[in-house]
């Protein structure tokens, strides 16, 4: 298998299975949704290229950064076999988020299902 130019740049597999185990830990069973495994406290393009170190990184836009952070979780998702992201919250800092999806439940008819949807009979 051929990774080319393959990076992780600051990101440390170890301590992100380490924080998805307890993410996964401290979440109700059955409840989807993005879980904050880490927050850098800051949205400024140049400071989560340092805090990141994404160095070779030529357009510091934040467009650009974004588009870097995406590509660094999807290669770290497959590393560490869950879905993450990086995103914004709700002050504006940069977050790594756990993506979890709520497990299937079986209707009556035996056919899966997303949880969050409630069947009454």
């Amino acid at each position: 298998m051929d990774f080319g130019d393959f990076k992780l740049y600051n990101l440390c597999i170890e301590r992100l299975k380490h924080q998805i185990a307890r993410a996964r830990a401290a979440s109700p069973d059955g409840q989807g949704g993005m879980w904050v495994l880490e927050s850098y406290c800051t949205g400024d393009p140049e400071e989560i290229i340092d805090i990141m170190e994404l160095y070779d990184l030529k357009d510091r836009s934040l467009g650009a950064v974004m588009g870097k952070l995406a590509e660094l979780a999807s290669d770290a998702s497959m590393f560490v076999g869950e879905k993450i992201s990086f995103a914004f919250n709700a002050d504006g800092e940069l977050c790594i988020y756990l993506v979890m999806s709520a497990p299937a439940v079986k209707n009556t008819s035996g056919a899966n299902m997303p949880a969050s949807v409630i069947i009454l009979n």
